[in-house]
């Protein structure tokens, strides 16, 4: 007599991709989907990380916090890396001149990752993908009416400015810090419009103000259950990171192929869709 099998529940199925035994966590499919977001990201100038969420709680089958945290770990890997890629744009010398404003976003982004991460941790996981789709369609309108400005002062002066500065990056903190991504979707924007920094000179500063952003956050995770996600599955974010800061490199050398009018509503239109699955899947 034939022995049926018998369905795994959903934990001990988790258990089980966590631990390598799904087959899309293997070395190809992870690269693979790396250097796919990559390449996105490195078309409009950005990392990519808006993209990967979705891909790690779609395809890859990661419950909404375990995704933030990899997400996380594979975008500090990316942004450290693209430092030293932008060295040669634009010096370190001529970042360090403009700390001024790197102080002021970062007097508001390290608190707000801080709180964002903490946050995430306390949320129920129903509430957490909800909160993801919505900063999916955030980021979407960010790509579309942010991206590409130009500014040729800052939007405002003394205190102010100061103020604005700390408010912008608090809640940049927030959102970057929740969805595990650098937030240079929302920190290029920011620094053009209030700050009135050039478009080359605002994508590293966006770098500097997300690294030490970035390791907040991550410290933060790191006291949660969920941050042993990373040790589990090591292998799976070292190799979708390298698959990352490949498709970066390409997608960079590949900027402004495709216009901007094109490229950017269908970005857009890609965030919102995943926007909607992942708001089902909660």
């Amino acid at each position: 007599m034939s022995q049926q099998s018998i369905p795994l529940p959903p934990e001990q199925a988790e258990t089980r991709a966590e631990r390598g035994d799904n087959p899309k966590l293997r070395p190809v499919p992870a690269f693979a989907g790396g250097a796919l977001i990559g390449v996105l990201g490195g078309l409009i100038g950005l990392g990519g990380a808006e993209f990967r969420l979705p891909l790690l709680i779609g395809p890859f089958r990661f419950r909404a916090l375990e995704a933030v945290i990899l997400n996380k770990a594979m975008s500090l890997v990316v942004v450290a890396s693209a430092l030293p890629f932008r060295a040669a744009t634009v010096p370190f010398d001529t970042i360090a001149a403009n700390w001024p404003i790197i102080l002021n976003l970062l007097a508001g982004s390290l608190i707000g990752a801080w709180f964002g991460a903490g946050w995430a941790t306390r949320l129920s996981s129903r509430t957490l993908y909800r909160v993801l789709a919505a900063l999916l369609v955030l980021i979407a309108g960010a790509l579309l009416f942010g991206h590409g400005s130009n500014a040729a002062s800052a939007l405002l002066a003394g205190p102010w400015l100061i103020v604005a500065g700390v408010i912008a990056g608090f809640a940049i903190g927030v959102v970057a810090s929740l969805m595990g991504v650098a937030g240079g979707e929302l920190l290029i924007p920011t620094l053009v419009l209030l700050f009135g920094a050039d478009i080359k000179l605002a994508g590293s500063l966006s770098l500097a103000v997300s690294l030490p952003t970035m390791v907040v956050a991550f410290t933060r995770y790191s006291r949660d259950s969920a941050f042993a996600t990373v040790v589990r599955n090591k292998g799976f974010v070292a190799v979708m990171a390298i698959g990352s800061i490949v498709g970066t490199f390409i997608g960079g050398h590949l900027l402004g192929l495709v216009p901007d009018q094109i490229l950017l509503p269908v970005l857009a239109l890609i965030l919102c869709a995943s926007s909607v699955k992942v708001w089902h899947h909660g």
